[in-house]
């Protein structure tokens, strides 16, 4: 294991510490959900849209692709320090709780940073949280299309030391089968909230 990947293994493990930390950081989170109380909203067609991208195999994803259920889709990077590794945490313990239900929706984590995000790259850092959990990058054209489709914000910050951050949207979407917009999970929310939600989601395919 490479002094990077075990850098990245020992900051999951940590990542209830992390959470502590995070206020400090530089991050804006999408617009909530007006409902509260894990409600749904109506589908709204503004959010969302026709995407092409790759998974950690180099096989090309699109959302027709994923038509077939409901989804949470996180968009995120792999050298975030706590707001991206901590969601992918919740993540997986939602699903988990959810138990076989979770089958019933997809889960998608998609980068706002094909620079550094290749295929590899991220296949390695969501491999560390849930098999169920989709890694998807891009070149920067098919990034910026999801970007702009789901209306995210992603921008590159310079940093000191000549590297550079993301800043970017914290909030996980939640679309229906029609990749119609629906909600949001909120960054930091409660896991109560965050699974009735997610239920609600489930419960909207059969309806």
């Amino acid at each position: 294991m490479s002094g990077l990947k075990a850098l990245r293994y020992g900051a999951w493990a940590a990542v209830a510490a992390l959470a502590i930390a995070s206020g400090t950081l530089v991050y804006l989170q999408s617009t909530q959900s007006p409902t509260g109380g894990g409600a749904l909203i109506e589908p709204l067609a503004t959010i969302g849209g026709p995407f092409e991208l790759v998974n950690a195999n180099g096989e090309t994803v699109t959302d027709a692709d994923l038509s077939d259920k409901p989804k949470v889709i996180f968009f995120g990077f792999t050298y975030c320090p706590d707001v991206c590794p901590t969601s992918l945490y919740e993540l997986q313990g939602w699903i988990e709780a959810l138990g076989p239900d979770a089958d019933k929706l997809h889960y998608a984590f998609v980068s706002v940073d094909p620079e550094r995000d290749t295929p590899d790259v991220i296949g390695d850092y969501v491999g560390a949280f849930d098999e169920r959990i989709m890694a998807l990058t891009g070149s920067p054209e098919q990034v910026n299309q999801a970007i702009k489709a789901y209306r995210v914000y992603a921008k590159k910050v310079p940093l000191d030391d000549g590297d550079y951050t993301m800043d970017h949207s914290a909030s996980m979407f939640l679309m229906n089968t029609d990749n119609q917009f629906v909600g949001t999970i909120a960054y930091g929310e409660a896991e109560e909230t965050a699974l009735l939600k997610l239920r609600r989601l489930i419960d909207s395919a059969a309806s």
